[in-house]
């Protein structure tokens, strides 16, 4: 059980290997930094995010840098770009549940959901 997320590159049908992510736990306005790390080569954080132990109810936020991935990949964006960071905000209900939050994005678009 625990947190995971994974980012699939939807303009070339691939792994989003190499972007850098945040987690914050929030509460109210504010947020605390808890981690950062870059993706792998299959776009997955290493190992969860947080186990089950670290894992309360409450609510949380992703950050990744699209811009910079897309950038660090050749891809020529327009100044500014479109998506500069997607930021997904999203709650835990029961910290005894797995909870897997993947990011599908392409410089102009992205789409998340719950997954297992």
């Amino acid at each position: 059980m625990g947190l995971s997320t994974h980012v699939l590159d939807t303009m070339h049908g691939r792994p989003a290997a190499g972007m850098a992510v945040e987690l914050y736990a929030t509460q109210g306005g504010e947020s605390t930094l808890i981690k950062r790390f870059v993706t792998n080569a299959d776009g997955r954080s290493e190992g969860l995010l947080l186990d089950t132990a670290s894992l309360h109810v409450g609510t949380y936020r992703l950050t990744f840098d699209v811009e910079g991935y897309f950038k660090a990949h050749g891809v020529t964006l327009p100044t500014p770009n479109f998506l500069h960071r997607v930021s997904l905000d999203f709650g835990i209900a029961d910290p005894g549940q797995h909870y897997h939050v993947p990011l599908l994005v392409s410089p102009w678009s992205y789409s998340t959901y719950r997954g297992s």
